[in-house]
């Protein structure tokens, strides 16, 4: 196990700092340019080579799975870094198939897909108008032909000669029993004859009884016999239409042959599109009529309405029609497709309906691409925070990586909310891959709670906030910012304002050792300096104009901040930066409005009294504190039980509270000076009110890093800059966060000047002494504190706690024993 005293651990050297300490500039002479005209732009990506390499894997191994997720911060260039290499990867890879549905003649519900070389869908479907076109005129001019008008007048005849021989047979075997065959509008009828004459009914009646029961038994044979006569004919009729049914079939072949063969000439290299056509040729046979106009349909006749139905979207010839999902004829690459806006349909794809007579109608030709169709064979980019507000997308896009396959349905058919029967077109293979865009904690939540994100996302390109900075890295900066100058067509900048950019972007890392490396900010602040010059009148953009457009953005955002110093002024809010007073401390805190941190300062203040051992959060108790807070209070009482009251009770009550805060307070950043505050009230030990201090504190009293260690001493020297600079204010910050002051230029020139200070510490007695301008003290060989030294006060009155509590104790048992004493 590592010495926890060894180099690694070895505490930064504390006391007041120096101005060359609180803000590192650039370096200027290092510069070997006037403007950034005179720089060439950086070739690779900078500060992001882990990102890098795990995009370039990603992109490049092709098994199932290996999607990528981009996770970083807004800004710093996740879906340009990723559309670079897309561009370079879709570059060498082949241009994918173009997709078409067609209609499928055996399940109309069903329509199937159909895949083609790049650029043919469209030919596919101008080739199949075309051949609508020329049936539409072929089909008609063979039905009007005399040849087809004699042959289907002979099946006519034929059928009509037919039931007339049949009829007369009847006749004639009537005839043979002086029985006569009538037609009457209502049909046939028989009656006796009396010669050639129908017999009249009184001497039909004036016939022997027998005579009449013999023509009556002969009329009801005969009606019997016209019967099955009349029962055969429909066979005789289907059989003629049977025979028009085959010379339609003749004559559409003779007319539609030479068209299919044609059309089928062009495509004989997919078999898909060849078999298609010969659906398409046998469908036709069967279904002549519908090609059949006649010319009435030019003055609004049947096939008019036919046409006009065909517009409302329910014409009988869209069967034949080819839907053109993807089409990728002027494409030299893969396609890349960022989808902005990523619902369900515009993922899959959606079944589009037209309204006609008052109903919905829909088919193939109503199928629309999503963004899957379009990215298929090459890229998709999607924004994942966007992916998942969207109700059931995210469920789209897993199922379709998972099955490999994109499924177009109407999202309520998917939910089984849809009872009517629709369009199921048959699924598409697909071969893409997603990159996903977003926060890390969008990551990691899909990672905990999503058991398929594992498998469908494995490459992780995690993207880093900022870069070590260093000599190099700084000219390697330099460089980027003259590329995005060009980029974005900016006037040149000086070495100068490139030198200020690069000592802002530290302080947009928080660090004087690293440098942000977000891309909209750079952008954004070199726009901002580029506008000020011009209303300047400057061609080149100088190190004032960078200050000036920092300076202005933060003006925008300080109204709150000036209002709250406003109020301090003015007595309102209760913040002494003056004076002497124990149990009562300057503490600072940061607030993040719209993107610009900014440092307030916030009164701490804490009360003892003889109790059980505890310090009370009163934050946490009224609810207003957050569990990291929290754990801070608690490891102060644990510092305060180990460092003073080893051997005996701690025997105190303490409250520590935020005054005047009506939020929520979260962080462990103010321990230390909740720490000094209750050290200070047990002490009796006024504290210096002129200073303000921030720090996190350990169970070993060592001061730890914080964050906004910047923008919280920034706050706190504003306050003072406006009560007036008397060179006793100050703040106390942790010895670690030293290397990382990116201080403005007035602080710095006030430190200079001694009017303000900056102190580092290390340790809570550290703090404690500069805090309250007495010696902390500590234990010398025999354990004991010096005398009149703040631990000293602060152990014996921990210590004039414990003896009370153990007088208070002691009666109460010298009670009960003497009670026991008397009862025996």
């Amino acid at each position: 196990m590592a010495d926890p005293d060894g180099p690694g651990n070895a505490p930064a050297p504390a006391g007041r700092l120096a101005p060359d300490r609180l803000l590192r500039r650039c370096a200027v002479d290092a510069f070997a340019f006037a403007t950034t005209d005179d720089v060439t732009d950086v070739a690779d990506i900078v500060g992001q080579s882990r990102a890098v390499e795990a995009i370039g894997f990603g992109i490049g191994i092709r098994e199932d799975g290996y999607n990528l997720f981009a996770m970083g911060p807004e800004g710093v260039g996740r879906r340009t870094i990723a559309k670079r290499f897309l561009d370079r990867a879709a570059g060498a890879s082949p241009v994918p198939s173009d997709w078409c549905y067609v209609f499928d003649f055996a399940a109309p519900h069903r329509p199937r897909a159909i895949a083609l070389p790049p650029g043919r869908g469209a030919a596919f479907r101008q080739d199949m108008e075309r051949l609508v076109e020329d049936l539409r005129t072929g089909i008609p001019a063979a039905f009007e032909a005399d040849e087809y008008r004699t042959r289907k007048q002979e099946i006519d005849s034929e059928l009509s000669e037919r039931q007339e021989r049949a009829i007369q047979a009847v006749g004639a075997h009537a005839s043979q029993q002086k029985i006569g065959l009538l037609r009457t509008p209502g049909g046939f009828g028989f009656a006796p004859l009396d010669g050639d004459e129908v017999m009249a009914p009184d001497k039909f009646h004036a016939l022997p009884e027998d005579e009449q029961k013999r023509i009556q038994q002969a009329i009801e044979a005969l009606q019997a016999e016209l019967q099955r006569a009349i029962e055969t004919m429909p066979t005789w009729r289907r059989e003629a239409q049977h025979k028009l049914r085959e010379l339609d079939r003749q004559v559409t072949r003779g007319a539609i042959g030479a068209l299919i063969e044609e059309a089928k000439a062009s495509w004989r290299d997919l078999d898909a599109v060849a078999r298609h056509l010969e659906q398409v040729r046998e469908d036709v046979l069967d279904r002549a009529q519908l090609f059949l106009q006649p010319k009435e349909a030019e003055t609004g006749g049947v096939v008019g309405l036919m046409l006009s139905r065909m517009e409302a979207g329910d014409g009988p010839l869209r069967r034949y029609a080819v839907n053109v999902l993807v089409d990728h004829g002027g494409s030299a690459s893969a396609p890349i497709v960022h989808e902005d806006n990523p619902t369900h349909d515009n993922l899959v794809g959606r079944i589009e309906h037209t309204s006609h007579m008052g109903a919905l109608t829909t088919d193939f030709t109503l199928i629309k691409a999503g963004a899957l169709h379009r990215a298929n064979g090459g890229y998709l980019i999607v924004d994942a925070l966007k992916l998942l507000t969207q109700p059931f997308a995210w469920e789209a896009l897993k199922r379709a990586l998972r099955s490999r396959e994109i499924q177009t349905e109407p999202l309520a058919h998917a939910l089984g909310l849809l009872g009517t029967q629709s369009l199921e077109p048959e699924p598409i293979p697909l071969d893409v891959k997603v990159v996903l865009v977003g926060q890390r904690e969008l990551y990691y939540l899909l990672h905990a709670y999503d058991p398929e994100f594992a498998r469908l996302f494995r490459v992780v390109a995690d993207f880093d906030d900022d870069m070590p900075r260093s000599a190099a890295a700084e000219q390697l900066y330099a460089r980027l910012v003259a590329g995005m100058v060009r980029q974005c067509g900016l006037q040149p900048f000086d070495r100068m304002a490139v030198a200020r950019v690069i000592e802002h972007a530290s302080r947009l890392a928080g660090d004087g050792e690293r440098m942000a490396i977000g891309m909209n900010p750079l952008r954004t602040l070199l726009e901002e300096a580029n506008y000020w010059a011009g209303t300047c009148g400057r061609g080149v953009v100088a190190r004032e104009d960078v200050q000036r457009a920092i300076d202005a953005r933060v003006h925008r955002a300080d109204r709150l901040p000036a209002r709250l110093r406003d109020e301090m002024q003015r007595g309102h809010l209760l913040i002494a930066t003056e004076g002497e007073r124990a149990g009562q401390v300057n503490g600072l805190s940061v607030a993040d409005l719209a993107g610009v941190r900014v440092g307030i300062p916030v009164r701490i203040t804490a009360r003892v009294r003889l109790g059980g051992g505890s310090v009370l959060d009163i934050e946490r108790e009224s609810q207003l504190g957050g569990p990291i807070h929290s754990k801070g209070v608690l490891i102060l009482a644990g510092y305060l039980a180990a460092h003073y009251a080893p051997r005996v009770p701690l025997s105190l009550a303490a409250t520590l509270v935020f005054e005047q805060t009506y939020g929520g307070v979260e962080g462990d950043s103010a321990s230390l000076a909740e720490l000094v505050a209750l050290l200070s009230a047990l002490a009796d030990a006024p504290v210096r009110q002129s200073l303000a201090v921030t720090g996190s504190v350990n169970q070993h009293g060592d001061v730890q890093a914080i964050g906004a260690v910047n923008e919280k001493i920034e706050g706190y020297f504003d306050l003072c800059k406006e009560r007036g600079l008397d060179g006793t204010q100050g703040v106390v910050i942790p010895s670690a966060n030293v290397e990382q002051l990116m201080l403005r230029a007035d602080v710095v020139e006030a430190v200079a000047a001694g009017r303000f200070a900056v102190h580092a510490v290390c340790t809570a007695d550290q703090g404690l002494a500069i805090l309250t301008g007495a010696a902390a003290g500590s234990r010398d060989p025999c354990g004991a504190f010096p005398r009149e030294s703040i631990n000293a006060r602060v152990e014996q009155r921990l210590a004039d706690f414990a003896e009370r509590m153990r007088a208070f104790a002691a009666p109460k048992h010298g009670m009960r024993r003497r009670k026991r004493g008397g009862s025996e």
